[in-house]
This record gives C-alpha cells, structure tokens and sequence, in this order.
C-alpha cells in the first residue's frame, strides 16, 4: 500500500511540475486557477484519506506495537527480567509520522486550499506589465485587485452565482482580454452599458459632454527619457491623470474586427461608440500607447475579474505603495 501510494504520488507531482515547467517556458499557454483548482481537489482527496484511512490506520500500527511491547515486558518481569530492550517510544513515533507522499499532499492541503479561496473569491495580486496606465500605475507594480466588488464568481469558468456592484465609469478594472480570455487586462472603464463615447482630437466625451480635464505639468518617463503632456482627468467622481503623445495621430489605426463594431464609427480625428447592453469601454491612462477597446471593442461583463485599488509593491520605487484612483 505504501509503496503503491507513493509511486502514484510522485506521478502527480511530476505532472504538476511538468505542466509548471512547460507553462514557464512558454511550451503551453498556462491556466493558474485551474491548476491551483486541481491542487485543491488532489490534495484534498489525500487529506480525506489521511483523516479517514492512514491516520487511523498508524494510530492502529502504533497501538499494537505499543501492546505487544507491554505483553513482552510483563512477560520478562514474570521471569525476573526488570528491563526490556528497544526504544518503544522512538519506534511509535516513527509509525505515527506522515510519510512524505502525505507531507506534500494531505500536509499541504489547507494552505493551499486557504490560497484558493483568498484568490478567487477576495483578492487577487497582478503585476503590471506595460506601460498602459502610466501615471496611474508603473511598470512594475504588484497591485491588489479586489475580485468580489463585482460580484462573486466561480473560480475558472468565471461564471458570476452572486451580484453585487456593477462597474462604474472612472473604475480601474482587471477582465479578461476579449480577444484571447486567457490573458488579463487592466483598463480604465470609460463607458457603461447605454452610454456614447467619442475619442475625437485627444479630447474625451461622455454621451456629448466633454469629459472635464486640467492640464498638468508634464509627464517625465524615466524609461523613455523624455516629457509627455499630461492632464487631470475626473470621471465618475474619480480624479487622475492621463498622457497624450504630441507625436501620435489623433486616429485609430488597425483596428480589428470585434463583436459590435457596428457600434462604432472611426474617422481621422479618432472613434466614436455607442456602448452595448452587458459590455464596457475601456481605456488606457496612457492614451497614445495603449492597446484598449478603440483597437478590439467592447469588454463583455462575463470577462470581468475585479477592481484594482492597491499597489502593495514595487521593488524599483517603494514610494509607490498605496492607494490609486
């Protein structure tokens, strides 16, 4: 049983690692919920089994040893031996230990069930991996994203069991990329359902009125090496700031053909779209270098993740944990 045991474990844990390792060098295009979902269900089956089968079982093992080494000493104090040879306890102890299989199984079982829940009904680290949203967030920035402000979802499929708020104009929103849901997207959610957005000559307008904006002092990119202009933005009650490129055309170039497109009209001096029910528009802080719903459309609400609200860490800038709007 034993040996049996622990050949299928190490079957199972070889396949993790290899689907881990051919996830990290990029062989296969990975799916961490799903993996971490079936680390909770493998690792739960063994720490059933432990409660219910191998735990009771060494407990039995160790009983027995623990009464035959009584039935032996009473044995030899009848023939006038007053010591009995052999560490029982040492012995016991050892029957009583997990075996490894069940150390990196059953043993690890309610971490990672703990890590399970904590990703995939509360909060959910990111890091940012463009520079998209600059200045709101900086390449770099491990951030929090709050994963039950929308609703509570089911891990994996992403199917919503429990409403909650809907997304608000001026959000900063995490969702799954449309074109391909594998990969997670950051944006800044611009329109609702119903509403008319116009991205016309750099200027933002919300259902024909101008979304108010400030100019601030220039953007330095400490990347690049160079300024960029930027303003003070408020939408939805929420303030921040956005860039715009002097050097970039005011138009969409490349846009791809997206469900609902229909919706949209695109000239030289930007787009205009009329946003449809159960979808949102969405768009980058850093409005001429990124790849936002003027390029591949609408986000539908079963591609929501969460809202981001923190930045826990940057290694390069400590300065910039905190909060964001």
């Amino acid at each position: 049983m034993q040996a049996a045991m622990s050949a299928i474990t190490s079957v199972i844990l070889t396949a993790f690692v290899v689907y881990a390792g051919a996830w990290y060098t990029g062989m296969v295009e990975g799916n961490f919920a799903l993996l971490l979902l079936l680390a909770v269900l493998v690792t739960g089956v063994y720490w059933v089994l432990e409660k219910l089968v191998f735990l009771p079982q060494r407990k039995q093992a160790a009983r027995q040893l623990l009464e035959e080494h009584n039935s032996r000493k009473e044995a030899l104090l009848k023939q006038g031996f007053s010591q009995v040879e052999g560490d029982v306890e040492s012995a016991r102890h050892k029957l009583l230990m997990q075996p490894w299989w069940l150390d990196w199984t059953a043993g690890l079982f309610p971490v990672i069930l703990a890590v399970f829940v904590l990703r995939s009904f509360l909060f959910e680290p990111f890091k940012i991996p463009s520079g998209s949203m600059i200045p709101t967030l900086r390449v770099g920035d491990l951030i929090l994203v709050n994963k039950f402000h929308y609703g509570v979802r089911l891990p994996v499929i992403n199917t919503k069991v429990i409403a909650n708020n809907e997304p608000q104009r001026g959000d900063v929103m995490v969702f799954r990329y449309p074109p391909q849901p594998s990969l997670d997207y950051i944006k800044r959610v611009i329109g609702v359902p119903g509403d008319e957005v116009a991205y016309l000559n750099k200027q933002l307008t919300l259902n024909g009125q101008p979304v108010p904006r400030s100019v601030q002092p220039d953007f330095f990119d400490g990347d690049s090496m160079r300024y960029t202009k930027q303003f003070g933005e408020s939408l939805g009650g929420r303030s921040y700031n956005t860039l715009n490129d002097d050097d970039r055309p005011a138009f969409v170039p490349g846009a791809s053909d997206f469900p609902y497109k229909d919706h949209c009209q695109y000239s030289v001096e930007g787009v205009v779209c009329k946003v449809p029910p159960g979808h949102y528009f969405t768009m980058g802080d850093n409005r001429d270098n990124s790849l936002d719903s003027r390029y591949w459309g609408f986000v539908p609400e079963a591609n929501i993740v969460g809202r981001a609200f923190f930045v826990w860490m940057n290694f390069g800038d400590l300065g910039r944990i905190g909060s964001f709007e």
